[in-house]
């Protein structure tokens, strides 16, 4: 896994200045399927919130 993987996501457990700090990332298409049309189509799972 990358070294530094960027986040905005202030208000998540592994959010750590700018940076996310979880051991795994998880991301996956809105309303199923393998593949998005623009990045608005994707989710983060790995959201945790404080």
């Amino acid at each position: 896994m990358p070294d530094k993987i960027k986040c905005t996501v202030s208000n998540c457990n592994f959010w750590d200045n700018q940076l996310c700090k979880a051991s795994a990332i998880e991301v996956s298409v809105d309303g199923g399927g393998a593949m998005a049309k623009s990045d608005m189509q994707t989710q983060c799972h790995t959201f945790e919130g404080k």
